[in-house]
């Protein structure tokens, strides 16, 4: 092999692009769907002389090696890529940009575990590699995962914290560059950060930060119709850290400015008789009646023709959003327990059949059990008798939601009695009843909830469930923040 100076693939040296060196496939073959050949083996570049105030030239500043808890090898930068400068060492540097496009992006985005397609490798990374405020946030969210594991402090993400806000505060000066998708990536995935480490308030202020800059490209539609990744995690993200949507909902018919419901929703049936368990008479409120008649229909189109990880999360934001905003809004009808009851149910359904993304939704999925946990012990005793499915239905997402909290013994209780009285012996006779109201079949759901009934038959309490709130049903890669 002949050894030259050039440590780019050779893809990306004919086309005279940037190439980040990461292995075994650079981030733009991997986008580009291309064969990724390295001529030389990297070799370790001097460290150019810093100023006085200890930046540098266009190149990192050198700093304490860092200790990792495993051993790795990660090849140095060569000198002559350009991507933006950080107060870290090239080797440093190096290795957290590894983490982040192996490790990192599909522990944030476990909706798509392909290289060639996750959102993180094909439309961020490349993004970060001429944003220097999106390479410092990337860059410290690996970083913030080795000093977890490492324990030994935080002090290197600090500092990679400080950078970024700097950076980020001279973007956000400038209109244009404020509305960039990078910028909003940027702020949004700070704001994760912040709620992660328990800063609560430094967090929310983060979300309406990114709100603004959102309203001044339009609305979240509009920013989606560039970057669906940005749109997802603003919209996602700043519903989860502040406890409630942020975002209005277009119509069921697609229109307006607000969060969109997928192609599969317009399609769906809207009319009450269309639903088995919602005859005309029942009145449950507008939208709760609404969303789970559409779904009802999602979920069969979906037994013909699946929907994909990013579609269901897709529609799990929609629906979410759309059953929050409306359920202290008057105007959709009178509201019941059992309207409510359903209302939450659903929330809480399907947030257990998406698992987290991003990070963890335990706080708000919380909160929302306390509401539906109220509601459900208001429902009339002859419930059972007269919307029996409906009944089995919440108590079977009652007790999959509540698992391991102080709720679970009663709602278990009542799913006995109304087992008993029903005459459900079975878990095949309980899926037959939640396939009748709402159900979408999946492995990981059917074990979900299928391990409590079991239990529940044999007179026994399920040994060591999963938490909802936390259950990965697509991914087993774990993250700081989930």
């Amino acid at each position: 092999m002949r050894h030259t100076l050039r440590r780019s693939c050779a893809a990306c040296a004919r086309s005279k692009h940037s190439c980040d060196l990461a292995t075994p496939r650079c981030s733009r073959c991997i986008k580009r769907n291309i064969q990724c050949a390295y001529a030389n083996e990297p070799l370790t570049a001097p460290t150019a002389p810093a100023t006085p105030n200890g930046v540098l030239h266009n190149r990192p500043m050198a700093c304490q090696p860092y200790a990792l808890t495993g051993c790795y090898r990660f090849a140095p930068v060569d000198p002559f890529e350009s991507y933006p400068p950080t107060r870290l060492s090239r080797d440093h540097v190096q290795r957290l940009i590894h983490s982040f496009l192996h490790k990192i992006a599909f522990q944030y985005y476990p909706l798509d575990l392909d290289a060639t397609t996750n959102p993180f490798l094909v439309s961020w990374w490349p993004i970060a590699l001429g944003d220097p405020a999106l390479f410092n946030v990337s860059l410290q969210t690996a970083c913030l995962d080795e000093e977890m594991h490492a324990q030994e402090g935080f002090h290197t993400s600090e500092l990679l914290m400080a950078d970024s806000v700097a950076l980020l505060r001279r973007k956000v000066e400038d209109t244009a560059l404020a509305v960039q998708d990078g910028t909003m990536n940027s702020v949004i995935t700070l704001a994760t950060i912040e709620f992660g480490k328990g800063n609560i308030k430094v967090a929310e202020m983060h979300v309406n930060g990114v709100k603004k800059l959102v309203d001044m490209r339009g609305g979240i539609s509009q920013v989606r119709q560039t970057s669906p990744l940005t749109a997802r995690m603003v919209s996602w993200v700043s519903m989860l850290i502040m406890g409630h949507p942020q975002f209005d909902t277009q119509d069921d018919a697609g229109t307006g400015s607000g969060i969109p419901p997928i192609p599969e929703w317009l399609f769906s049936p809207a009319a009450l008789h269309d639903h088995p368990e919602l005859p005309g008479g029942l009145d449950i409120g507008r939208e709760p009646a609404n969303t789970l008649t559409r779904l009802h229909g999602v979920f069969r189109r979906a037994s013909h023709t699946p929907l994909t990880s990013a579609r269901l999360h897709d529609l799990t934001c929609f629906v979410i959003h759309r059953l929050l905003l409306t359920s202290s809004d008057l105007s959709t009808g009178p509201t019941t327990p059992l309207a409510e009851a359903i209302r939450y149910g659903i929330i809480l359904f399907m947030f257990m059949l998406q698992g987290p993304t991003y990070f963890s939704h335990a706080v708000i999925f919380n909160r929302i059990l306390r509401h539906f946990d109220g509601h459900l012990k208001q429902l009339e005793p002859t419930a059972s008798i007269t919307h029996p499915s409906m009944c089995v239905w919440l108590l079977a997402v009652g007790m999959a939601a509540s698992a391991g909290t102080p709720l679970y013994s009663w709602i278990r209780d009542a799913a006995k009695d109304v087992a008993a009285s029903l005459q459900l012996n079975t878990w095949d006779d309980v899926l037959t009843r939640l396939k009748s109201v709402l159900w979408l079949e999946s492995r990981q759901s059917g074990a979900l909830y299928r391990l409590h009934w079991d239990a529940l038959f044999q007179g026994k309490t399920p040994e060591n469930p999963p938490d909802p709130a936390i259950h990965l049903p697509r991914c087993s890669i774990s993250s700081p923040f989930i």
